[in-house]
């Protein structure tokens, strides 16, 4: 008998499946969910700053930034978790790369967002 081929994925199909991680994703990790929190508060901040085109291209990169290397980090979360409980020290050294991933991210969003805010908020307090 021959095996069954199975009927290609359609765009609708991977769009859903990429939705369902990211909703996995925010309902299973409380990290995610703090950087949802944070980058919707420079969302906000920098709207009542009127930041430029530019300024929200790169908060909104490093916003992406930090959210897809969350993503990557949880992803590979979920897969050592499914490998079973004995301890493993690549299967550590992976994770903690991966947490190390995000920490750069973060550390990154962070000097963006301070460069662009600051900036704006200096230049409307008369300070440059």
């Amino acid at each position: 008998m021959m095996p069954r081929r199975r009927r290609p994925r359609t765009w609708p199909d991977k769009f859903r499946d990429a939705f369902r991680g990211v909703s996995r994703a925010i309902r299973s990790q409380s990290s995610f969910a703090v950087h949802l929190a944070v980058a919707a508060m420079v969302v906000v901040v920098a709207a009542a700053l009127g930041v430029s085109l530019v300024g929200w291209c790169v908060l909104s990169g490093a916003i992406g930034f930090v959210l897809a290397a969350e993503i990557f980090n949880t992803a590979i979360e979920s897969l050592a978790r499914s490998l079973g409980q004995r301890r493993h020290p690549r299967i550590r050294d992976a994770l903690d790369m991966a947490s190390g991933g995000v920490l750069i991210a973060a550390i990154t969003a962070v000097v963006m967002g301070v460069l662009v805010l600051g900036e704006r908020a200096g230049s409307l307090l008369g300070l440059w």
